[in-house]
């Protein structure tokens, strides 16, 4: 769990104070509900009016910065997805789960005490946020800056239980930052990193992707599951991306370079199927 900081870093976004909440829920590594204190303060982010609070008062964040593998894309998953969800609840305070199918039946506490900096709202209607619990956190309400080292994000990162996955919304500081954290996690190989195959991997089937096959970057496995199921007869990835155009086909920069589209950087040569870029190299396009 996070402890006591000065929250003295870079740079300010705003904070909410509020609660944790996973009975009845199905968080994952990178996602979990939020019952802020002061929910309408949400609408003053940018593009605050997407977000859409559930009938418990509860909004479904997106951690910024990671992508874990996936628990339960449309009922599907990856390798790794399940420890990952677990290191962030027991993290944030949460223990004694019990599940009942894919959700969260009991849990001790029933919530947890947090806060998140955020600035906005993502097209799912996620705000995109620093998650921290603990003491020294920053005052309901008010602009706050980064302590990267205190979140839950970098937690993840620091284990290799995330891939970083960043987006040109988020600061370059707070990017390069946590950049640093995942390369030395890949470095020591931890988490995901010795199981990574994005750099090549077979897709003949969800079953070459799935919990016991590769272990691919979250953004690509949701791409090749959607691909799966609505490809044309010898469509290729990269074709199907160009026809799903925005919705599948990112705009993302590698190294700093000028953007082009996501689907440019993948080849194939029948079944298999390659990223032909460092995962860490990437910054989207923030839709």
């Amino acid at each position: 769990m996070a402890g006591a900081s000065d929250w003295r870093a870079v740079p300010s976004l705003l904070c909410l104070r509020g609660e944790l909440v996973v009975v009845g829920k199905s968080p994952d590594g990178d996602s979990i509900r939020f019952r802020p204190r002061q929910p309408e303060l949400i609408r003053g982010l940018v593009n605050g009016d997407r977000a859409r609070p559930s009938s418990d008062g509860t909004f479904q964040l997106r951690l910024d910065g990671i992508d874990t593998p996936e628990t339960h894309y449309n009922g599907l998953a990856q390798p790794l997805g399940a420890a990952a969800r677990d290191e962030l609840l027991a993290w944030v305070g949460f223990s004694d789960l019990r599940w009942a199918g894919g959700e969260v039946s009991a849990s001790t506490p029933a919530s947890i005490p947090a806060a998140i900096l955020t600035g906005l709202v993502d097209v799912n209607g996620r705000p995109v946020a620093f998650l921290a619990v603990g003491g020294g956190l920053p005052d309901d309400g008010v602009q706050a800056e980064v302590d990267l080292s205190a979140t839950a994000n970098a937690a993840l990162l620091r284990s290799g239980a995330a891939y970083g996955t960043f987006y040109a919304s988020t600061a370059p500081e707070l990017r390069d930052a946590m950049r640093g954290l995942a390369r030395e996690a890949r470095t020591a190989g931890l988490g995901v990193w010795p199981d990574d195959a994005s750099r090549g991997f077979t897709l003949s089937s969800q079953a070459s992707i799935g919990p016991e096959g590769s272990l691919i970057l979250p953004k690509l496995f949701r791409r090749c599951t959607d691909y799966l199921r609505s490809r044309n007869s010898r469509e290729t990835l990269s074709e199907w991306m160009g026809r799903m155009g925005d919705q599948q086909d990112d705009e993302v920069s590698v190294g700093g370079a000028a953007p082009v589209r996501f689907r440019t950087l993948i080849s194939q040569a029948g079944d298999k199927i390659a990223l032909d870029a460092d995962p860490l190299d990437l910054v989207f396009d923030e839709k």
